[in-house]
């Protein structure tokens, strides 16, 4: 009789309520990949996953027959073709809006202030999702709006991700944290919090933003629109990276 890990695996620690075990334990070894860690050895997966390597052969076998891995010949495991074919049914199944547009509102709901969503066009910030706040007093950006990156602050962040060096010291320190609170810097009085979203090329998809009166400025609202960024993220497709 095999002896109990004195660890639990992974999958039992994130385990759907009413699913089976089996499933989750072979998507535990799917999620052990990521950008940066393409290929894994046998037991570089058991170790990550918390498996047993017996286990971690069988539940490969069946995921492999599946086309949702594949083996090198060096032994090495790495995604399978069924894996990029799901992605692109995944991708055709919505639009950036479908993802972006509930994800903006639910930010107003949350913090009462202005949202949207910003990417680049050439020179230019383009906003091309937003949600107006409740409050009379509020900036009053439109979708489809475009103005110089230079002159907004959407725009310095957009900048911060055009290039490693991008935005000098301040784009430095944008991209550490993945995020930027800045109080009249544009227009006197108004506050924006900007936080970076990632597609699944780990490049940057746009920006989300909070806008609000500088006297509505509250600690809370940062760390709701980076988490917002990260949801975004995610429902992307892309990873979050973490702050340094």
């Amino acid at each position: 009789m095999p002896r109990k890990a004195l660890v639990p695996p992974l999958s039992e620690q994130r385990a759907a309520p009413g699913g089976v075990a089996s499933v989750d334990r072979a998507l535990s070894l799917l999620n052990a990949f990521a950008l940066g860690r393409e290929t894994l050895t046998l037991s570089e997966l058991a170790e990550s996953t918390r498996q047993y390597k017996s286990t971690v052969l069988r539940l490969l076998a069946s995921l492999e027959n599946a086309n949702l891995v594949r083996r090198h010949v060096d032994g090495r495991f790495a995604l399978g073709s069924a894996v990029a074919r799901l992605n692109a049914v995944y991708s055709a199944s919505f639009s950036i809006g479908e993802v972006v547009q509930p994800a903006i509102q639910e930010l107003v709901t949350l913090t009462r202030e202005s949202a949207s969503f910003h990417v680049q066009q050439g020179d230019q910030d383009l906003c091309l999702f937003r949600a107006d706040s409740p409050h009379t007093v509020r900036d009053h950006t439109r979708a489809g709006d475009m103005r110089p990156l230079a002159r907004t602050v959407t725009g310095k962040v957009l900048l911060a991700y055009a290039s490693p060096k991008g935005g000098g010291v301040r784009g430095a320190r944008i991209r550490a944290q993945h995020l930027l609170v800045a109080d009249g810097d544009i227009v006197p009085e108004l506050a924006a919090i900007v936080a970076p979203v990632f597609a699944p090329d780990r490049g940057l998809a746009g920006v989300l933003a909070l806008t609000l009166p500088s006297v509505r400025l509250v600690a809370s609202h940062a760390p709701a629109v980076q988490l917002m960024a990260r949801h975004v993220t995610q429902q992307l497709g892309g990873a979050y990276p973490d702050s340094k």
